[in-house]
């Protein structure tokens, strides 16, 4: 029987808990050192520290927040795996990193390349030829046209649309709705249709 592991026992967690059922995976535990319960639908929530207690050797970090993803990455040494439900579509010519998780109804389409721990949101779509970098999440029913590059950390917001072409910076955020009709340099945010810079993100420690 294959089992997982989730690191974050949020509501995240739970949707990536339901991905992992589609699949017959079973969820052992899930870690979380601020736990607002002990457990999850009966499924035991720990501390970091209880990793070394179990045999398994697939995670997933479970956590919504993309620069938090890149810390926990960072600090836990684990073998991390990747998770699709089985709505989703990948293409045969599609490359996806470890620790990315795609969610019910999504798609990606031909020679698409995802990095390492990035969200594929509830029906988001990833046209063909795009590149999407580490730690990004594309959020519900957004719609990521052909030859889009999105860099590192970068976060789209929910039904949001980037045209064909198109280069987002690292750690932008785009905002629900928005349409992105030009470049979008790095710590953006973005929003409205079409998209404006509306600010830049202060960013202390890149990690």
């Amino acid at each position: 029987m294959n089992k997982i592991c989730l690191f974050g026992a949020s509501g995240h967690g739970k949707v990536i808990k339901d991905i992992a059922l589609s699949k017959n995976i079973v969820v052992e535990m899930f870690i979380d050192d601020n736990p607002k319960s002990n457990f999850i639908d009966k499924i035991p929530v720990l501390g970091s520290q209880e990793i070394s207690k179990f045999e398994i050797n697939k995670f997933i970090i479970s956590v919504g927040d993309n620069y938090t993803r890149k810390v926990i990455s960072k600090k836990i040494k684990c073998k991390f795996t990747t998770l699709a439900h089985q709505t989703v579509i990948i293409s045969s010519n599609a490359s996806i990193a470890f620790g990315t998780v795609l969610m019910a109804g999504s798609i990606i389409n031909a020679d698409v390349i995802i990095g390492k721990h990035v969200i594929i949101n509830t029906g988001a779509i990833i046209e063909h030829d795009c590149e999407i970098g580490d730690y990004v999440h594309i959020s519900p029913n957004a719609t990521i046209t052909g030859n889009v590059v999105i860099g590192e950390g970068s976060h789209i917001g929910a039904g949001a649309i980037v045209i064909p072409g198109i280069k987002v910076g690292k750690w932008v955020v785009v905002g629900a709705g928005s349409v992105i009709i030009n470049d979008i340099p790095d710590y953006a945010i973005v929003v409205g249709n079409p998209g404006k810079i509306i600010k830049y993100k202060e960013i202390e420690n890149e990690y």
